[in-house]
C-alpha cells in the first residue's frame, strides 16, 4: 500500500469513528472485510456518506431510509453485509 493509499484509509477509519455504537460495530467489521479491496470509488462513497449524521447513517445503514444513488447504495449494501445487528425489511 503506497503512502497516499495508507494516509487516506486513515483518515477515512478516524472519520468512522462514530457516536453510535451500532455504526462502531459496522464500520469495525467493515475494514476487516473491505480495507484491502476499497477502491477509489468506494472511497468517495464512504467519504459520502460519513459527511451524514449518525442518526441519518443508521437510517441508511438499517434500510429504514432507502438511497437513489447507485453509488451510495453500493457502500451500504456492503455496510449491511457486515451489520451484525441492522434489521432489515
Amino acid at each position: 500500500m503506497n503512502e497516499d493509499r495508507k494516509a487516506r484509509i486513515n483518515r477515512l477509519k478516524w472519520h468512522c469513528r462514530r457516536a453510535l455504537l451500532e455504526l462502531d460495530l459496522v464500520f469495525d467489521r467493515f475494514w476487516e472485510r473491505y480495507e484491502e479491496n476499497l477502491d477509489e470509488q468506494g472511497e468517495a462513497a464512504l467519504e459520502r456518506l460519513l459527511e451524514l449524521q449518525d442518526h441519518d447513517l443508521w437510517a441508511l445503514v438499517s434500510g429504514r431510509v432507502a438511497t437513489d444513488d447507485p453509488k451510495i447504495e453500493t457502500m451500504i449494501e456492503r455496510l449491511r453485509e457486515v451489520s451484525p445487528i441492522a434489521n432489515f425489511e
